[in-house]
């Protein structure tokens, strides 16, 4: 009997361990892919502007998810939830999600017309506190304080980190003075308030709904293309080609960000938004260390502080 139990034990400890390892070798691949996302744009750009239509990016992206989510469905036995046609109810739901990214990428583009773009790199580190809290209303999560203060940490992470690469000398005229309007902050608010709030709807769906992640999948990514190709439509008609600009560098941020959301909907489904909040901000460091290797950005001993808080952060949290 002894014996047994022995056996029962080990073999439950093997498969904690290798559950650990699937999450450690899955988080390390996303902060990797999100921290080379802004030096591959950098790296794509032709006289300081990006040469290809983002639009058409985006919907590469949405599709190449919609397809791989597609097979996935096929090849794990799911194929037979796609033989009869879904209630209107059970795929509504997953509209939500495809509005809320679309609204933020377009107020994204908006937003620089009311601050300078270091400005919105500081101001964009509210979400995280945005998604802590609708986090915690949403999906009445209790959070423990020290997991309340690793979190103000990880925002002051993201703060430090951010102003790491702040251009504070120049003159209005040349664009690199720091500024930002009232309707600046009022689209910061909104922008950070539909980021937490498209984070914590999509776990909260996923989770709620007792379907494989492939096919949950499938209903996000068909509304992520439709809504993404009607906004792609009015660009199209001023664009000579669809892939104008693309090259290598186009092509692996298309790859990236198409694996960066598949993984990201397993945290959703099995993790937590605020395991995403902890990838976004590790990956912030990644990116100033490939922008140093790669591009020439200085560091300085400065940078040690965002690198510690994350560190306490995530100590804290997950203690």
């Amino acid at each position: 009997m002894i014996a047994v139990q022995n056996y029962k034990s080990s073999v439950r400890n093997k498969r904690q361990l290798w559950q650990k390892v699937q999450w450690g070798v899955l988080l390390t691949l996303m902060v990797l892919i999100y921290g080379s996302h802004a030096p591959l744009i950098s790296v794509t750009k032709v006289n300081g502007l990006v040469p290809f239509n983002a639009s058409s990016c985006v919907i590469l992206i949405e599709s190449a998810k919609l397809l791989i989510s597609l097979i996935t469905l096929v090849l794990t036995d799911g194929a037979a939830a796609l033989r009869a046609p879904p209630s209107l109810l059970l795929v509504a739901p997953y509209a939500i999600p495809a509005v809320l990214y679309a609204l933020n990428n377009n107020l994204v583009v908006h937003m620089q017309a009311y601050m300078d773009p270091s400005s919105f790199q500081v101001l964009s580190n509210l979400k995280i506190a945005s998604t802590a809290l609708l986090y915690s209303l949403c999906l009445s999560k209790t959070l423990r304080k020290g997991q309340w203060v690793a979190l103000g940490l990880l925002m002051c992470a993201g703060v430090c980190q951010s102003y790491t690469s702040l251009d504070t000398e120049g003159g209005e005229a040349d664009g690199s003075s720091l500024y930002i309007t009232v309707w600046g902050l009022l689209l910061v608010f909104v922008y950070c308030s539909v980021s937490g709030l498209a984070a914590v709807y999509t776990e909260k769906i996923l989770k709620s709904q007792k379907l494989p992640l492939s096919l949950q999948n499938l209903y996000l990514y068909v509304f992520g293309v439709v809504i993404n190709g009607m906004l792609l439509l009015p660009a199209l008609a001023t664009e000579s080609s669809f892939l104008d600009g693309f090259s290598s560098a186009v092509w692996a941020i298309v790859i990236g960000q198409t694996a960066n959301g598949l993984l990201m909907s397993v945290v959703l489904k099995h993790g937590s938004g605020i395991t995403r909040l902890f990838v976004i901000s590790c990956s912030m460091l990644v990116n100033a260390l490939l922008s140093w290797a790669f591009l020439g950005l200085q560091l300085s001993l400065f940078f040690l502080l965002p690198v510690s808080l994350v560190g306490l952060a995530a100590y804290l949290y997950y203690r």
